[in-house]
């Protein structure tokens, strides 16, 4: 639980990706317009941790792609009514502009039209959704979903869902601990088989619950994001090895860190993951569930 806000790490930054590792699809990054941005980064300020890297969207994806990053996943989430549209079509622009850009949809659940909102996002090209239980506050087995979920497993696009408890911060103006736990999730993976469901941070702070999960449920990701780099309030440095190889996807978080930009991709170059486990890991799983062609 952030019960203050947290320091962050004043360690080194690679000015590459680490030499010897395959192809990385960074499948969790965020692309707020600047205003959406700097609202988040001061919430962050006051209530979560040091940002260190506040730079606007084109700049994000510029900086991964020119240090060896070779595909990005872009993400937005909205938290009040009738922002999805403007943040779908701004994210969809900047997928347009590079093939090397794959963007994900928002919508808040339960607001006016929100299959509507999904259809047009995905009409533009959108890969996915991304939801999150934290910042607007529903669960993930929430009736207000169904419909969402059944559009999404429908068309064969994943949602990236934010259904893990941590981080939890007395700032959100809901209680993520009454509101996410890995039974609810395994709920919607019982009622959905055909949805394609990533939960990011894998799951934290419900490590086990969720590793156990993966090992029965084939319509089930999780991505690692800040949960392997010693940094993250339940989990502290998971140890990749395991979980199953084919159900990992890496993602930074960025830009939104406390830490160096690479600092996970050194950790997961040391996790004695074997060649193979490894390049799925980092890219092949991601490629395959968002349909990426690195060309």
């Amino acid at each position: 639980m952030l019960a203050q806000r947290m320091a962050g790490l004043d360690d080194v930054e690679g000015e590459r990706v680490p030499a010897g590792l395959p192809p990385i699809v960074d499948a969790h990054v965020h692309l707020f317009p600047d205003q959406v941005a700097e609202r988040l980064w001061a919430w962050f300020d006051e209530h979560g941790w040091p940002i260190r890297y506040r730079m606007s969207s084109p700049r994000v994806v510029d900086y991964l792609l020119d240090r060896g990053v070779s595909h990005v996943i872009g993400l937005v989430y909205a938290h009040r009514p009738g922002m999805a549209d403007a943040l779908n079509a701004y994210v969809a622009a900047i997928a347009g502009q590079d093939a090397r850009v794959t963007g994900l949809a928002t919508v808040l659940p339960g607001e006016e039209d929100a299959p509507r909102i999904l259809e047009d996002a995905f009409d533009m090209g959108l890969r996915g959704v991304k939801l999150h239980a934290h910042v607007q506050c529903i669960a993930a087995d929430d009736a207000r979903l169904d419909d969402l979920y059944g559009l999404c497993a429908e068309r064969g696009l994943p949602v990236v869902f934010h259904a893990g408890r941590e981080p939890k911060s007395p700032a959100y103006k809901c209680d993520p601990w009454a509101l996410c736990s890995a039974d609810r999730v395994e709920r919607v993976l019982r009622r959905f088989p055909a949805l394609k469901l990533v939960v990011p941070h894998l799951g934290a702070d419900e490590l086990d619950a969720y590793r156990m999960l993966l090992g029965h449920y084939d319509n089930l990701w999780l991505d690692t994001t800040m949960a392997i780099a010693g940094f993250l309030p339940g989990a502290d440095g998971e140890p990749l090895l395991a979980y199953r190889p084919e159900r990992l996807i890496y993602g930074s978080d960025f830009p939104n860190l406390p830490y160096a930009w690479d600092r996970e991709l050194r950790i997961a170059q040391d996790a004695g993951l074997s060649a193979e486990p490894l390049e799925a890991y980092l890219g092949g799983n991601a490629r395959a569930l968002f349909g990426i062609d690195l060309g």
